[in-house]
């Protein structure tokens, strides 16, 4: 997605994160990082589903995400909600 079309600017990281979902879960790299998204890098991006929790061990956060968009490698994401508990 163009940068001038997001509605919440978004600021450039570089933090471990881990993709949770019924039938498994995958190390990904947050890359980029809003109050309502992010861009993740992926080892493989089909297999992840539509819906996701996304947790940041280092920010002790987790996310109940939807997948945007999908490239080779690489997932953007809306947050569904505020941070999980």
């Amino acid at each position: 997605m163009d940068e001038n079309r997001r509605a919440v600017r978004r600021r450039r990281v570089l933090k471990s994160a881990t993709i949770e979902f019924d039938r498994g879960a995958y190390s990904c790299a947050v890359r980029n990082l809003s109050e309502a998204g992010a861009a993740l890098d992926v080892p493989y991006a089909r297999p992840i589903p539509h819906e996701f929790t996304l947790v940041m061990e280092s920010d002790q956060a987790r996310w109940h995400c939807r997948v945007i968009w999908r490239k080779e490698g690489r997932l953007g994401v809306a947050f569904e909600q505020t941070p999980l508990q």
